[in-house]
């Protein structure tokens, strides 16, 4: 599998106390699964994200990803299971108003192995997945909303990971082109087996059991799972698997 959260707790200091923002959560989510978190604000969505990507330790619990536990890891290992493993997607797209959208893609080679060259037939070809082979010129401030946030999608899938978590992509788009987006994702991540996982309040956009649409839907409130709901599944590969 390429994530599994096992037992996962995580609490925040607020005033004398501590604040608890997962409460023994379980979730697993296999290569080619898309997977969407939904929930209130304050249900722990975002904390899921984060331990998830490793940009936050558990109190308690185990975190792996593709086959490393991630939780014991110290800060420098932690980063390069990011670098190497998991890709991001950020609620704001974060392009640098300077650079054209084929800049943006190859920032994320900046650290990996290969030549400039191979970088930049690799960029292009995501910008062609992506739709913006035609846009690989254009600035952030000739681009769409939801240009943009395809931008930020090729970036994201620049190093090749086996995990890519996804922060409310169509928070800024209209219905159309948030289902878009949705369904661009869905599209990348079935066809290179990449495990996703997408955090949303937009219910409509995530069209789950469509061939467009996720897979699982995971329901949060106070820090943990509440609901699984499966609607699609593939012969081979297991869905999200939750408890707590």
């Amino acid at each position: 599998m390429s994530l599994v959260l096992s037992d996962v707790t995580l609490s925040y200091p607020d005033g004398d106390g501590r604040l608890t923002a997962l409460d023994r959560v379980d979730l697993t989510v296999g290569a080619g699964r898309f997977v969407a978190v939904t929930g209130p604000s304050g249900s722990g969505k975002s904390s899921l994200l984060a331990v998830a990507g490793t940009l936050v330790t558990p109190d308690s619990g185990t975190v792996v990803v593709e086959g490393v536990r991630t939780d014991g890891l110290p800060a420098a290992e932690r980063a390069r299971v990011r670098r190497d493993r998991i890709g991001f997607v950020f609620q704001q797209d974060n392009l640098l108003p300077s650079l054209t959208a084929l800049e943006q893609v190859l920032l994320a080679a900046d650290l990996r192995k290969g030549g400039r060259r191979a970088h930049r037939t690799r960029a292009m070809e995501l910008l062609e997945q992506v739709g913006l082979a035609d846009a690989a010129d254009r600035r952030p401030h000739q681009l769409s909303g939801g240009m943009r946030q395809r931008v930020n999608i090729a970036r994201a899938l620049m190093g090749s990971p086996s995990l890519l978590l996804v922060d409310e992509p169509t928070s800024a788009l209209d219905r159309e082109r948030g289902r878009r987006i949705i369904a661009l994702l869905a599209e990348l991540v079935r066809d290179r087996g990449v495990a996703t996982v997408v955090v949303s309040h937009d219910l409509d956009a995530l069209d789950p059991g469509s061939s467009t649409g996720v897979d699982a839907t995971v329901s949060m409130a106070d820090g943990r799972i509440v609901r699984v709901e499966e609607h699609r599944t593939y012969a081979g590969a297991r869905s999200a698997g939750t408890s707590g």
